[in-house]
């Protein structure tokens, strides 16, 4: 299956709901997760978040509902529109990262595809 002209996504976005929490500098924000890839995630946009945050870091901290776990990473705001921000993981640590992992494949149910986006994402953070 080949990819049509201009498409870059190397990884599955799984659509996902759970709390999220924002953190940057001394504010913090509170926000719903819309999805959620290996290497990023979608949420809707907090009310009061500045559009001048785009390219900081921000610390996340996602708490899927009933879980006994959550995810936390360090990720760069990409994108902000009106309604939802666009952020690429920078850091992950490998308990949230072996969570991250599960709860893709458990979703794609495609080993092989998920094998794939784990090269990606190797390949992606040595660069």
């Amino acid at each position: 299956m080949t990819k049509p002209s201009g498409e870059k996504r190397r990884f599955s976005r799984i659509h996902f709901q759970a709390a999220v929490s924002i953190t940057g500098g001394p504010a913090l924000w509170h926000a719903s997760l819309l999805d959620i890839s290996l290497k990023g995630l979608l949420t809707a946009r907090p009310t009061h978040f500045p559009q001048a945050s785009l390219g900081e870091t921000f610390r996340i901290d996602i708490k899927p509902a009933d879980a006994p776990f959550s995810i936390r990473m360090v990720a760069k705001a990409m994108h902000i529109e009106d309604n939802h921000i666009g952020f690429q993981c920078v850091s992950i640590d490998l308990d949230s990262i072996t969570h991250l992992r599960r709860l893709v494949e458990l979703n794609l149910g495609d080993q092989t595809l998920l094998e794939r986006e784990l090269a990606h994402l190797v390949e992606s953070l040595a660069a």
